[in-house]
């Protein structure tokens, strides 16, 4: 298997806890072979932006697999719920009509604390998995191709 090439895209939006995604993500990657240089790290403002952006990079043909990455936190109204669907539709979508993993590291907790927990530099990082995931497809459609 060639080295993939990986894109990275990242929410601005609780920036404390994506930013712990990104360095799990970009961890898992360099330990693997597949390290991301900056220019293929992307920002987004929140999660709901993640989809459009995913889905335009595995339309580019300059990337084999994107790890997205962000974070939605329960308040008070339904935006958490709103929100939360949209990305995970979206994403869903926009790899089937591709054809390209666009892996879903999206946290959706009910509090900060679980978000940062699920954040932090350990075996539990939740960008980390989304970063396997995004390898472990690879090489699974490489082996159906």
């Amino acid at each position: 298997m060639t080295t993939p090439r990986i894109a990275i895209i990242v929410s601005r939006f609780n920036e404390e806890v994506t930013s712990g995604l990104l360095k799990g993500a970009l961890a898992h990657l360099a330990e693997n072979g597949a390290p991301v240089a900056d220019d293929n790290i992307y920002s987004a403002p929140g999660a709901f932006e993640i989809p459009l952006i995913a889905q335009t990079l595995a339309k580019s043909g300059k990337v084999d697999g994107v790890v997205c990455l962000g974070c939605v936190i329960k308040g008070d109204t339904a935006h958490f719920e709103f929100i939360s669907l949209a990305a995970t539709a979206g994403l869903m979508n926009a790899s089937l009509a591709t054809g390209v993993p666009l892996t879903f590291g999206i946290l959706t907790t009910y509090t900060d604390e679980q978000a940062t927990l699920r954040s932090r530099e350990d075996a539990h990082n939740k960008g980390r998995e989304a970063a396997a995931a995004c390898l472990e497809a690879l090489a699974t459609l490489q082996l159906v191709a």
